[in-house]
């Protein structure tokens, strides 16, 4: 769940381009309204700016550039430090303890397009720096066309087509994965070794096409296809970008589907919203070997629900989902892995702002499975592409549970600058809670502390 670094969703151009202040669209970024959320299922495109324009003599819109483009910036800086340190396993004739603390100057800075490029046609689309990789990179992105018509006894219904690049980035809610808390984490930190496909395993690695309707601000329906789109990947024997050939890794076979139901209801400052969401993917290994054969098959299915209250000076909110996937690893099989495995993912978090300038977050997060020594070893390959039996990231009994709980102090001193101090405590890691590696580490050696200036203009 902290695997990687947090792409943001709340960017100054929209405010700009709506001239709106931040807080019609969230309580506090990047967490939605429910007007946010509507402005989203209609592309992006509300607008309050002096337009240029250009009509057919049909008076067919034909243009509509905004005089002040849609860019925003965005930087995090932050500090990370482990309970304990890890051990230093770059010479490994002389072993010691790596550096404890972590410092990400930047972290992550990110340019957006996110506004209107057309009639019915927006988009939020990010290029990010991440100082793990030292690049420059396509972020979190969804194009949208939208448009709205009106139904008898004047309920409304918005229809639109989004082409994105990471299954539930397109998603209103903050219960699915690309939107859940928590919203900025660390990328200095200990990872878990499992996680559900949908849970932004294919994050920026896929292209999505899908068609979604909503009815009446209240019943959302969406349903759509994701094809492999891998960046930096080349053909062997053409050296260009495509066809994929066996040098890439977990190819999606065909097209993989997506679904989306949920259902909202609002009343006065409040909003209640459940729903269900999942994919199958089918997965070609590749890796060195051809793209062909026996697959392995992930069917996540997943509930989530949020309830938000939003007043004016007290803003709470309770979300919460469970992603079930069931795997079936015909090309995977032997070698210590079973023929079929499940994975269960939990979260549930809940938020308080006072004023949207002081609040926090406390969250519990769960994931639990088969035990399987062949997805979860217990040993880790290193970059330098040799076996190191040194525990940390490894899983002694083969067990992929993991438990635990976030707290998170935020203080807001303005509405685009958030000072974050977040701690992560681990009461069971990679199948235990003491010694979990086979080398001594307990579960608590991996709680972090992660303080972080979050900005964007």
């Amino acid at each position: 769940m902290l695997g990687g670094t947090a792409p943001a969703w709340a960017v100054p151009s929209f405010a700009r381009q709506t001239g709106m202040a931040c807080a019609a669209c969230h309580t506090v970024f990047p967490e939605l309204t429910h007007f946010g959320r509507v402005f989203k299922a209609n592309g992006y495109v509300l607008d309050n700016l002096q337009q240029v324009q250009a009509v057919s003599s049909t008076r067919q819109e034909m243009l509509e550039l905004a005089k002040t483009p849609a860019l925003s910036i965005m930087a995090q800086v932050s500090y990370t430090q482990l309970k304990t340190r890890l051990p230093d396993v770059s010479n490994p004739d002389a072993p010691g303890l790596t550096q404890n603390g972590t410092a990400g100057f930047p972290q992550q800075l990110s340019l957006f397009y996110a506004g209107k490029i057309a009639p019915h046609f927006g988009a939020f689309a990010q290029l990010t720096y991440a100082n793990d990789s030292g690049t420059i990179a396509i972020d979190n992105t969804d194009l949208r066309f939208a448009n709205m018509i009106i139904l008898p006894r004047k309920q409304s219904l918005i229809y639109g087509i989004s082409l994105n690049n990471n299954p539930s980035v397109q998603d209103l809610w903050n219960s699915t994965p690309a939107f859940g808390f928590p919203y900025a984490a660390s990328n200095a930190n200990v990872s878990p070794l499992a996680s559900t496909e949908i849970d932004g395993t294919l994050a920026q690695d896929v292209g999505g096409l899908s068609a979604y309707a909503f009815w009446n601000e209240s019943l959302y329906l969406e349903a759509g296809v994701y094809r492999s789109a891998k960046q930096g990947q080349t053909n062997v024997l053409t050296g260009a970008a495509g066809p994929l050939d066996g040098s890439a890794s977990n190819v999606i076979e065909g097209g993989a589907p997506y679904w989306r139901a949920a259902y909202e209801y609002d009343w006065g400052a409040n909003n209640l919203e459940a729903g269900i969401y999942g994919a199958e993917f089918k997965l070609q290994p590749g890796g060195g070997t051809p793209l062909q054969g026996p697959d392995n098959r992930f069917n996540d299915v997943a509930e989530d629900f949020q309830y938000q209250y939003v007043g004016e000076e007290h803003i709470f909110s309770v979300e919460g989902t469970r992603i079930h996937e069931k795997m079936t690893l015909d090309a995977s099989v032997g070698g210590g892995t079973n023929a079929t495995d499940d994975l269960t993912t939990d979260r549930l978090w809940a938020t308080y702002y006072y004023r949207r300038q002081l609040g926090g977050t406390v969250g519990w997060f769960s994931t639990t499975g088969s035990t399987d020594t062949g997805l979860y070893p217990a040993t880790v390959t290193l970059p330098s592409g040799s076996v190191c039996a040194c525990g940390v990231v490894t899983s002694a009994n083969g067990s992929p549970d993991t438990r635990g709980l976030i707290g998170e102090v935020n203080y807001l001193p303005w509405l685009n600058v958030k000072l974050s101090l977040q701690y992560t405590h681990y009461t069971k890691f990679n199948g235990g809670s003491t010694n979990y590696d086979g080398f001594g580490r307990n579960a608590s050696d991996n709680d972090t502390l992660y303080l972080v200036l979050w900005f964007a203009y």
